[in-house]
């Protein structure tokens, strides 16, 4: 009898309730989780070990999770989920530039963070194998999902997997405007709360990157209370 190789899911969180609840939830739903609660051990297991998903709590002993997100994103490649304790916007902003994928407020809903997780992790999974169009350029910009690589006049541009999946989805609708709950909906995989700006922030992070002009952007722009597109020089 055939078996579904479960994804492995680690889990770094000092509440140790928590952990156990979210770690149950998330055993019945599929996965196969390996849970953490020192923050020093969890870098040395994400440096040592496979994994195809983190979530990631912000506030551990022994190492903090923003300084765990850094020190790990330039060689892990997979999605970074954190977790803030008081849906502070500044761990939200922080959590975002040192390369985390998503962010969710405490206390954790797990059937958000299941649908989440599923969004992140099929996006990763599919990108470049679920469509015909696997290589985007414009005005220079080069995106290709088989290496899920992007450059501009063939400078390399790192980029996180939600920056890219944002990027992307973008691309694929360029010159035309997305209002910003439809890309919170394709992105996170729930309907928008009209108070997340989790987008908002990743777009800013994207013009940083990609030397857009964040006060008069001429590649990404903004269209007051709708959303975003990506736009064409010529």
């Amino acid at each position: 009898m055939n078996t579904v190789e479960k994804q492995r899911l680690f889990l770094v969180e000092d509440d140790r309730e928590l952990a156990s609840m979210v770690s149950d939830f998330l055993t019945a739903n599929g996965f196969e989780v390996i849970v953490e609660h020192d923050g020093k051990s969890a870098l040395s297991r994400i440096q040592s070990e496979s994994f195809d998903v983190i979530v990631l709590d912000i506030g551990l002993p022994g190492m903090d999770g923003i300084s765990i997100c850094r020190s790990v994103r330039s060689d892990y490649e997979g999605p970074i989920l954190m977790l803030t304790a008081r849906g502070d916007e500044i761990d939200e902003v922080v959590a975002l530039e040192v390369g985390a994928d998503d962010y969710m407020s405490k206390p954790v809903r797990p059937h958000a963070l299941l649908a989440r997780l599923r969004v992140h992790l099929r996006r990763s999974n599919q990108l470049g194998t679920d469509s015909a169009t696997t290589r985007i350029t414009i005005d220079g910009l080069v995106i290709d999902t088989t290496n899920r690589s992007v450059s501009i006049d063939e400078v390399s541009i790192e980029l996180t997997t939600a920056e890219f999946d944002l990027l992307w989805l973008l691309a694929q609708n360029v010159g035309k405007v997305i209002p910003r709950d439809e890309l919170y909906q394709q992105l996170h995989g729930v309907k928008y709360d009209g108070l997340d700006r989790s987008i908002d922030l990743r777009v800013s992070r994207l013009r940083k990157k990609i030397g857009d002009d964040p006060v008069q952007p001429q590649r990404i722009k903004s269209v007051r209370s709708v959303g975003y597109l990506l736009a064409t020089q010529s």
